[in-house]
């Protein structure tokens, strides 16, 4: 795997549920084709020259040295810091990647800061380490869809839906937060899901077991901008979303630009988490939704 240095990491993030975030991976072997938002700002500012090169990840090497310089100065400003929104903390198949992860997760922990992580890769059993990891951390995945036609057209090169469940499942039982990000979330000509709304549903039913959601639609992709009725299916959606969770004492965060009335309280989802409940969506609630 290549490498690269930095003469920085650490950076204050404006994604409105985030704090501080570090990347410290260029690119992403995932290939995922929304877009990928990372991908287009990377290529805007010249940090990349080709969607092909972006799927040639380079690790920053000297990441753990400017940690080492930079904890002391933000420290007293961090709430906790996310991994990773321009790349993937646990790239799948990339243990070179993995490796770093967990000792910049183990190097924030130990300085007292708490880590939320958010991948489309499979978490390692590593994590449930409470000697070297926080119990304070939360752990979430990517997840807007169970369908694999769906994964091989958008995320080819990421982890199957399963494992990243089940991965995620293993560390809830282990007594550690999770969550899961719900973004970008097609609309149905997209996905091609026959009931968008049971699929949305059943997607739901699946995670059940976890701390946080997140909920978002998909920008910047000319075939979901042109959906007839775009909006009516995304306030519907962030509506089954919210019942959903209000239900099972799940935390909650419909992204902005969602639903019309944008709710900024639930932005502070990672602050102070509520206790869950397990329960399982049922028929009458899919035709009242």
């Amino acid at each position: 795997m290549k490498k690269v240095t930095r003469k920085s990491l650490l950076y204050k993030s404006k994604v409105e549920y985030a704090d501080f975030c570090i990347n410290h991976v260029e690119g992403c072997s995932h290939g995922c084709t929304f877009p990928c938002y990372a991908y287009n700002m990377a290529r805007r500012f010249g940090k990349v020259k080709s969607f092909e090169g972006w799927k040639q990840p380079k690790l920053v090497k000297n990441a753990l040295e400017l940690l080492d310089k930079e904890i002391p100065k933000y420290k007293d400003e961090i709430k906790f810091v996310h991994l990773c929104f321009t790349t993937d903390p646990f790239m799948y198949k990339y243990p070179e990647v993995t490796d770093m992860t967990l000792k910049i997760i183990n190097k924030l922990n130990v300085n007292g800061i708490k880590c939320t992580v958010l991948t489309k890769g499979i978490y390692p059993t590593n994590l449930k380490d409470i000697k070297k990891y926080s119990r304070n951390n939360e752990y979430g995945i990517t997840l807007v869809s169970l369908n694999k036609e769906f994964k091989n057209r958008f995320e080819p090169n990421s982890a199957p839906y399963r494992g990243r469940i089940k991965s995620l499942k293993r560390l809830h039982k282990a007594g550690l937060k999770t969550w899961v990000s719900m973004e970008p979330y097609p609309t149905p000509n997209i996905s091609k899901e026959k009931n968008p709304f049971q699929a949305l549903i059943k997607l739901l039913n699946e995670i059940s077991f976890v701390n946080n959601i997140i909920f978002g639609k998909l920008n910047y992709n000319v075939k979901s901008s042109a959906f007839n009725k775009n909006e009516e299916f995304y306030e519907r959606c962030a509506k089954i979303v919210e019942n959903f969770c209000k239900k099972r004492g799940i935390k909650y965060h419909i992204k902005y630009g969602t639903k019309k009335l944008y709710d900024t309280q639930t932005s502070k989802l990672f602050v102070k988490p509520k206790p869950q409940i397990n329960f399982m969506i049922s028929k009458k609630e899919l035709i009242t939704a």
